[in-house]
Parts: structure tokens; sequence; C-alpha cells
């Protein structure tokens, strides 16, 4: 009736238990059905009594079977309309794991960094010293709002290179962005319910705010930035913007209407939310200084995050509160545990005090600039008078538009996955309708100059 197999990686008694159990919770076994003994179960499948006793063991301790004094084991009765899953119908755990990613040969998509742009011997020393300097302080619960060090860390550096004036006590460490936006919400949600976002823009904001059940209204982008009368003209209370290099066209807010986005916040207590994601990377002149900076009293939410430079895998990122929302933060917050990792915290002080992080910067300016330099290049080779490019100069992609090409998106997004590259679909940047002219976005920051002219060459073919 049950057969164990020894060259499984399951104990035997465990199988053991398993084939029980999926018959008496199938009905094969049914109510006060008795068991042969454990001597005669262990002759039936050559195994020893003790493989047989922790199988009824177990059985018996979860209440699948019951005792009588010197007559054995019996089945229990079980309500068959409430009785678990049997193990045939569970699902495998494989069910519930994504499948293997899908191998590209050419991948273009904007969030990939550099394969071996981590720094792991500066980081694993780095771990190294912080589990060494701070052993005592891994048995209790850190500040909920950031390690203290860090903080500091991050307002000298955001002081130094983004222009952003603020203290420490204003600074709080997350868990990517998608935590820094849930918090925000989740703060002005009581006085604010409607959030301008930039259309195209970046598709995060959208959803944690929609998932607080805020209005979304999507605001234009012009090559200086957010639309200001469309702004104006909506009732929305609350913006979100990237002005240093806008996603995902690349354009540059210039100070005037920077200034003028700050004077509508200031004008019935709205809120400006500047996202300066990926702005360590301008390859031409220095990077465009921070909204914030410009007015640090006022109500500006900075964000930025070691994501795009570092790694997204860490989900490290910080947040600036203005002076305003700090006391609502607090009050919220006040019982919640920290976010992130004590360890990586400090691990990530130590970096940037050691100067790690700057020269971690620079490094991957100039890896960055070679391949957009590269990137370019293979456009202007394969594709000539055919493609117009926007959005050069800073981050990880390009937009590519294509005026004379008959093809949608979705039809040349298909046709390169055929040819093993990897297109991240443009149209999912907007909030409402589409691109006249046929769009492409194609980042670079994943692949080596070979692959990213050869795959420049193939689209140029499909295109």
């Amino acid at each position: 009736m049950f057969i164990l197999n020894n060259s499984d990686s399951v104990p035997l008694y465990k199988q053991l238990y398993n084939q029980i159990r999926e018959h008496i919770l199938s009905g094969k076994l049914p109510a006060d059905t008795r068991l042969p003994s454990v001597r005669d179960m262990a002759i039936e499948l050559s195994a020893s009594r003790n493989t047989v006793d922790g199988a009824y063991q177990e059985l018996y301790a979860e209440g699948y079977l019951y005792s009588k004094p010197r007559s054995g084991y019996f089945v229990s009765a079980l309500d068959q309309d409430v009785a678990p899953q049997t193990l045939s119908g569970k699902p495998s755990k494989n069910d519930y794991l994504p499948g293997p990613p899908s191998n590209f040969a050419y991948d273009f998509h904007p969030a990939r960094l550099h394969p071996e742009s981590f720094p792991t011997e500066l980081w694993r020393k780095c771990f190294v010293e912080s589990l060494r300097r701070n052993s005592q302080q891994l048995v209790q619960y850190g500040d909920p709002q950031g390690d203290w060090g860090l903080r500091c860390s991050i307002q000298s550096y955001l002081e130094r290179s983004r222009g952003v004036l603020c203290d420490p006590d204003q600074i709080i460490i997350c868990a990517g962005l998608q935590q820094s936006l849930d918090i925000v919400a989740n703060i002005l949600k009581e006085s604010h319910s409607v959030v301008a976002v930039e259309d195209p823009g970046y598709h995060l904001p959208r959803f944690v705010f929609q998932n607080h059940s805020y209005t979304i209204v999507p605001v234009p982008v012009e090559p200086d930035g957010i639309d200001l009368n469309h702004l104006k003209a909506s009732n929305s209370t609350i913006a979100y913007v990237t002005p240093s290099h806008q996603l995902p066209l690349g354009y540059v807010m210039p100070v005037a209407n920077r200034l003028a986005l700050i004077e509508w916040a200031a004008s019935g207590g709205k809120y400006i939310i500047e996202d300066d994601y990926d702005s360590e990377l301008r390859y031409h002149g220095k990077p465009i200084p921070s909204l914030q900076g410009l007015r640090p009293t006022g109500n500006i939410i900075y964000s930025g995050t070691f994501s795009k430079i570092l790694s997204p895998a860490l989900r490290l990122s910080y947040m600036v509160l203005p002076y305003s929302l700090l006391a609502t933060y607090r009050q919220r917050y006040q019982t919640y545990f920290p976010s992130v990792s004590l360890l990586e915290q400090r691990t990530m002080a130590h970096f940037m005090e050691q100067g790690h992080w700057e020269r971690h910067i620079r490094r991957m300016r100039m890896i960055y600039r070679k391949k957009h330099d590269i990137l370019l290049q293979s456009i202007e080779t394969h594709f000539g008078k055919r493609a117009v490019v926007i959005g050069h100069g800073a981050g990880l992609h390009v937009v590519l538009m294509l005026p004379d090409t008959s093809l949608s998106e979705v039809e040349i997004i298909g046709r390169a996955q055929q040819k093993g590259i990897r297109l991240f679909p443009f149209s999912d940047f907007h909030v409402t309708g589409q691109p006249e002219t046929t769009t492409l976005m194609l980042g670079f920051g994943g692949m080596n100059s070979i692959k990213i002219e050869g795959g420049i060459s193939i689209l140029s073919q499909i295109c």
C-alpha cells in the first residue's frame, strides 16, 4: 500500500507520514480504520521500526490517528468538508515562484547597472568593520528615522554635491522610493487628496498614491518641465516632479520655472515632492542643483536613493522632510521599527565616511559616460536621420523617436524580442494617451560597448 524510496532526499519516516496522511485526507483510509502494527508495517516496507513509529507518532500528535490500549492505531474521524487539502491537490512550491528570467542578449532596460559596478571588496571591508564596531547595537532596535551617523553623512553629501540645505534631523532613511512615497502619502492624506504627476512620468508614484485613495491628475511635460499653467489650473495640492532629469524625457527644469513651482507650493499650503533619482549621472557640465536648495524652508520633500549608482538590491534611500511635516511624521511613526537593517546603514555610513561613495560616483560617471557616447554614436551610424534622440547627456537611458517608421511600439518590441533584444515600453510612462511618434526607451547601463553597438545595429534593421 505504501512505498518508500531510499534515494529520495525526504526522510523515510516523512515519506510514510505523507502517504498515510494523503490516504486519510482523500478518504482512502476511512475513519476508524485500524493501521497495521508498527512491527507488521516495518516488515511490509522492509524498513526499521523507528521509521514506522516516527510516522505514526507524528500522525497521532497531529490528530490524524487515535490509539486504543493493546489494539494499535486507528484513523480519526475528520469532517471532509473542512479537512485540509490533500498533498496531491496542494500546489507545488514551484507554483508560487516566478519562472526563470528571460535571457536577452541585448538588454536595453533603463534600470540596469553595469554588471561589475558594485564595489564588492570595499563594501565587504566596510561591512566587516561595521560588524566589529557595532556588535553590541545588533541586539537592539535602531532609530526608526534611521541611523544618526548615516543621516549626518547624507546631509554633508547633499549640501556639498546637490545644494540641499537641511539638518540631519530632517532626513529619514527608507527602503527605496516606494516606502518614501508611502510615508508621504500617509502623513499628508488628512489634508490633501489630489496629486499632480508628470505625463509622461514615472509610474510608481501614481500607484502608491492611488493605493492611498488619492486622485491622480496627469500634467503634461514640456521641454522646460511640468506644465505650470496646467498645474495651476488643476485642483492638485501635491506635485511629484523630477526637475533635474525628467523621467523619462530627460528635460531639465530651468530656474525660472523652479521658482514659479516653489511659489505655487507656497500659496495655500501645497507640497512638492522632488525626486532626484539619478542626478549624479550628468555627463556634460556640473550636476544640476536641487530644487530644495532654492527654498530650504519651503514645502519641498526631497527624495534620493543609492539604487541608481550603487545597488538597487540594498534597498537604501532617503528623503528630507520640511520641518512643517516632521511633527506629523514622528507622531505617526514613533512606534514603528526601522525598515532598513542597522548593519547595512552603518556599512553605508562607513562607506561614505571613508570617501568611497564619492569616488564610486566619479568612477561610475566615467563608465556610463563612455557607454552613453557609444550609444549615441551607434544610433547615428545605424539610424542616421531616421531617428531623433532626446534626453541625452545624463542618466542611464535615452529616448529614441522614430518619425518615419510604420511600425508601432508593440510591433517593434515583439520583433526585437525575437532577436534577443529587450525593450522597456515607453508607453508605460504615459498616464493618458500615447506619443504621436513611435518612441523607444534605450537603457545602456547593463551592457558593454560591443553589446550596445550590436543591439542598435539589429534594432535599426527591425525599425
